[in-house]
């Protein structure tokens, strides 16, 4: 079986996903919209469950996934999904001298994750999710 092209071509679809994010938030680079995803798919995973974050990674695509993985401490607290407002102030404090995330940010990831996944598949995940789930990727 030859490998899949998600695999294969996965540096090009992740700078693909991060160019999106870019325009979707009216970023200069793809360097500040790393942070703001980076700080995005972080401020997520601390709401959800080992097992919910698990099964949520699964429907990302390759480098996406990575991130969103990387760097995580299962044992850190899980927070509650809250308003937009807090959740936004926590995905600008990563990084915070140089994250250029806007105050649309989750929005805008949001709207540039959809275009990288199967969205009937990523919204029947987000249907099993805790309540805020769904919200918070919302576009």
């Amino acid at each position: 079986m030859p490998v899949p092209p998600q695999y294969q071509r996965a540096s090009d679809h992740f700078f693909a996903f991060l160019a999106d994010a870019r325009d979707e938030a009216s970023l200069e680079t793809t360097n500040q919209s790393y942070t703001m995803v980076q700080g995005v798919l972080q401020a997520f995973r601390r709401r959800l469950s080992l097992a919910d974050a698990i099964r949520f990674a699964g429907v990302l695509p390759a480098v996406v996934r990575a991130l969103f993985v990387a760097d995580w401490d299962p044992d850190e607290p899980r927070r509650p999904f809250g308003d937009r407002a807090s959740m936004t102030a926590e995905v600008q404090s990563l990084r915070a001298n140089h994250n250029f995330a806007p105050e649309t940010a989750i929005r805008d990831v949001a709207a540039a994750l959809r275009k990288h996944v199967e969205v009937a598949e990523f919204e029947a995940l987000l249907a099993t999710l805790p309540e805020g789930a769904a919200e918070f990727w919302r576009p």
